[in-house]
């Protein structure tokens, strides 16, 4: 066994599904034949958290999980079936807000001086100078005077002194504590303590002396008179009367930070955030200290065989990734060389969270792996795709909704809006620090923030990628081709007066390397703005694209997925292979993925909308007899026909297999998940409603329009089933290719949890529902033959049954499909275009990998390709004899017919015996 995974099963951990839920599965794993768990984050995070993202201690497996007990009790389990571990970690950032950091409640308690101050992306000197050495809180529901005056902020005492806000607590400063007690003569002895331990110099000896401080509070508060004195003092500061709402304001005024409400983040945070969400904090991983800090428990991890490896989290929210990955990477190796002797041996396997745009690349030279996968699921589904359906669909979509037919018309006002409402604090700090290089020079003085604002916005509305890797040492080639067309493009849109700061950005941005600068405050300014700048673009393509552009472009929406590009409708067989071929050589250990935690929609939902890029015309006479027949329930506030449209085509995609009207619990279901997609799809686009103002009216039309729709009273339910049912068998075919796919190209596939069956799940939650394990468990049990399976297609057995068989080849072919060298196979014949197919070989061993794609006209009820659809087309095969190993056929020859090779199921997967 190795630490480099031969196949990988996703779980996601939360109070929920707990370590020790996961120790009976062990075993069915191992018998389907995967080698390593892939763990969502398991390091503790906020209370109630069902992600796990919001880690509040780096230093402790979550107890809400079991704790480090259970995940040792996890590991003697896997262990005991030759399986390992691999964890995903989430460096950039950190849950704060709360009751539970103690790292931030550190922080805010003692501003600049905390031990924590340099662990947090901060800017102590912001443009509003009432911010200067304070840190903005956004964390109040209302504004904060009308917060203070409904006497929702309170002045509480439990390991110290701080301000209550519902789950909140803010520690207020020694100082202010010695202000607090000092209205009590029984508590001036600690008043005086809290006082001594502000003039302590050096931060750990006057954090020790406010320790004692509150020490000795805590034991002067278990007596009658300590308590009743304390009480005194914090009534003084209670808001209910009007002199204690004004010592509390003056109170709150002496804070390192300054309590805001939620809104007030987007203009005026002066801190890195998570994309733009207040709860989530930067860290400065690329500072020594905080790197061990935050590392230190999955080092340890490693190196007693715990784990095996690891998925990084959004790492293009680092200052600098290949540093930070590079570290990684000797960091492991050194703990590496403590393992046990009976842990997997080899390197540690590192994949990253990356999103790359078309034509980019990982770089080699970050010394991963590869990525997790998104860029695999873009590229396998994107050739199941017809074409031929893309100028059909595009113009239905526009002739019907009076949108843009290119998502690129689409992205740039996502990317205005989201720079404008979400980011403008992130953008403002951005141009900042760019107006603070100008103003260093003569020559440059005089462009103004609002003007290097413009031209940093213009640059951002058009930036092709996430991100690029400029430092010290300059910017690479690639990172000089992006920012060529980013100012080709924003040249065009900038207004003329501007045109000239464009070059000069790209200067600052990129091409003048901050080395070629004196040391001194130059060079550290334009390197931090170097960094501001790329923390900026990633967040700003994230969620202008994938959480704005996805939900307003809806073409097709089996194409709008993390890591896909929605312009990019289909790609050609030869794309699909170069890919492949490509990976082989160049990262053969990245992980392959068809279903995340974080896709828009499942893999097989996906799969069964591509049929739609088959029928076009079919698709447009239903959305037309389909929006004709629900004229009756539209009311005048919804839905937009964008919005309907995209119902229809969630409704069909991820209509369950075998679902009735009839079936009163399983339709109730089934609305209810809609419901929390539709509510969701049209928030996040921002059009008519959005998370910060929800348009109830609209959202309540919409939810009305929808239950409507499926009133089995209706003629529309039957019709959107039969319409379901219509693509219901090809899509399965799409969704065996895919999996086969995965499993047997370069790479290491990963299966996320539950789809060993049939996954039309929608955007989270939906895609993190409970998963019915015992169903799984029973039918990989009964060990039915693929083909079989295939007769009672819809109950999914017939997914999970090539999945097995799959990786057991794999298991017994490791270094084949590990270091196998990619070939595209040929076919020929009439039907030679529903075939994809490739090889794998190594050291004289091969597999073939052969599918069936674009199927429609050749499936009816069944995904079995009935033999007349394949007269006169057949396979050319690198070698004459052959093993299926999904239908145990044998074949000879170094042609085979198809009507052969797809005689018992639409893939086929061979061996050389």
């Amino acid at each position: 066994m190795t630490t480099t995974p031969r196949a990988t099963a996703r779980i996601q951990f939360f109070a929920g599904f707990t370590l020790d839920d996961a120790v009976p599965l062990v075993p069915y794993f191992a018998a389907l034949g995967i080698s390593h768990l892939y763990a969502s984050p398991l390091l503790m995070a906020r209370p109630g958290s069902t992600h796990c993202y919001d880690i509040v201690d780096h230093n402790r497996i979550n107890p809400a999980l079991g704790g480090e007990p259970a995940l040792r009790r996890l590991m003697k389990v896997l262990r005991a079936h030759s399986m390992g571990l691999i964890l995903d970690i989430v460096p950039n950032h950190m849950g704060v807000g709360g009751a539970d950091n103690g790292w931030w409640l550190d922080l805010l308690e003692w501003g600049q001086s905390s031990l924590y101050a340099g662990f947090f992306d901060i800017d102590w000197t912001p443009p509003d100078p009432a911010l200067h050495n304070k840190i903005l809180a956004p964390f109040l529901g209302a504004p904060y005077g009308e917060t203070l005056a409904n006497h929702e902020l309170v002045l509480q005492h439990r390991d110290g002194l701080y301000i209550e806000y519902h789950e909140h607590h803010f520690p207020i400063t020694a100082r202010s504590a010695a202000l607090v007690l000092h209205a009590e003569p029984v508590l001036d002895d600690i008043s005086h303590a809290f006082l001594q331990a502000t003039t302590i110099p050096g931060r750990v000896a006057s954090h020790d002396a406010a320790k004692r401080a509150k020490s000795m509070l805590a034991q002067a508060v278990t007596h009658p008179d300590g308590a009743a004195a304390l009480k005194s003092c914090l009534a003084r500061f209670d808001s209910r009367n009007p002199d204690g709402a004004r010592r509390l304001h003056e109170l709150l005024e002496r804070q390192h930070y300054r309590l805001a409400w939620w809104r007030a983040a987007s203009d005026e945070i002066n801190w890195r955030r998570f994309f733009d969400i207040n709860t989530l904090a930067g860290l400065r991983v690329e500072r020594p200290a905080v790197f061990n800090a935050t590392h230190r428990l999955i080092l340890k991890l490693y190196a007693e065989g715990v784990i095996d490896g690891v998925r990084v989290d959004h790492i293009d929210g680092l200052a600098n990734p290949r540093a930070y990955a590079r570290k990684l990477r000797r960091a492991m190796e050194a703990a590496g060389q403590s393992r046990p002797p009976d842990a997997p041996a080899g390197q540690p396997y590192i994949v990253v969270e990356k999103i790359l745009a078309p034509r980019e690349r990982l770089p080699e030279d970050w010394q991963t792996d590869g990525t997790t996968g998104y860029d695999f699921m873009d590229q396998v589904a994107a050739v199941l795709h017809d074409p031929e359906g893309e100028s059909a669909l595009t113009t239905l979509w526009t002739d019907r909704t009076a949108r843009p037919g290119d998502f690129a018309t689409e992205e740039a006002p996502a990317r205005r809006q989201i720079l404008r409402d979400n980011l403008a604090s992130e953008l403002n700090t951005t141009a900042t620090a760019l107006r603070r290089i100008a103003a260093r020079d003569l020559t440059t003085r005089d462009y103004t923030l609002t003007a290097i604002r413009r031209a940093l916005t213009e640059i951002l509305v058009h930036f092709p990628v996430y991100r690029i890797y400029a430092g010290q040492a300059g910017s690479s080639d690639t990172d000089r081709q992006v920012m060529d067309r980013a100012l080709a493009a924003a040249q065009r849109s900038i207004r003329a007066a501007d045109v000239k700061l464009l070059d000069l950005l790209r200067l600052w941005l990129a091409d003048e390397s901050p080395r070629a600068l004196p040391a001194g405050p130059i060079r550290t300014a334009q390197r931090r703005a170097m960094v501001r700048f790329q923390q900026l673009s990633a967040p700003t393509a994230a969620k202008s694209v994938e959480d704005t552009a996805f939900y307003r472009f809806g073409r097709l929406l089996s194409r709008n997925e993390v890591g896909s590009n929605p312009e990019v409708f289909s790609i050609p067989p030869a794309a699909f292979h170069a890919a492949c071929a490509e990976r082989a050589r160049r990262l053969p250990g990245a992980m392959l993925a068809t279903a995340t935690h974080d896709h828009k929609r499942g893999e097989d939902t996906r799969a069964r909308l591509a049929v739609l890029s088959e029928i076009p015309a079919e698709w447009a006479a239903a959305l037309a007899r389909w929006m004709r027949l629900n004229n009756i329930i539209r009311r005048e506030s919804g839905p937009s026909p964008a919005d309907e449209i995209m119902l229809y085509q969630s409704l069909v995609g991820a209509w369950p297999l075998g679902l009735t009207g009839l079936d009163n619990a399983g339709m109730e279901a089934f609305t209810a998940r809609v419901s929390a997609w539709q509510i969701k799809s049209i928030r996040e686009a921002k059009l008519v409603s959005e998370w910060a103002a929800p348009n109830e009216d609209y959202e309540h039309a919409c939810n009305e329009f929808l239950r409507r729709t499926l009133d089995t009273s209706r003629p529309i339910l039957a019709e959107i089933i039969a319409f379901a049912d219509r693509l219901g068998a090809a899509g399965a075919v799409n969704g065996l290719a895919q999996t086969l796919m995965r499993l047997t190209a370069p790479g290491v596939p990963d299966l996320y949890q539950g789809c060993e069956y049939w996954d039309q799940s929608l955007v989270d939650p939906d895609n993190r529902r409970p998963v019915d394990f015992a169903a799984r468990q029973a039918s990989l049990l009964q060990n039915t033959p693929p083909a079989l399976a295939l007769s009672d297609w819809k109950s999914g057995v017939v997914k999970q049954a090539i999945i097995a068989r799959t990786l057991a080849l794999r298991k017994q072919k490791s270094d084949l499909f590990a270091h196998g060298t990619y070939q595209k196979l040929e076919a020929d014949g009439l039907a030679a275009a529903h075939i994809l197919a490739f090889a794998r070989r190594s050291r004289g061993q091969t597999i073939v990998t052969a599918v069936t794609r674009l199927s429609t006209g050749m499936v009816d009820a069944s995904p079995l390709i009935p033999p007349q659809n394949w007269i006169g087309t057949s396979l050319r095969l690198p070698g004459p004899e052959w093993i299926d190993t999904l239908s145990n056929s044998r074949h000879s020859g170094r042609v085979i017919p198809a009507s052969a090779l797809f005689a018992h199921l639409p893939v086929a997967l061979l061996s050389s015996p």
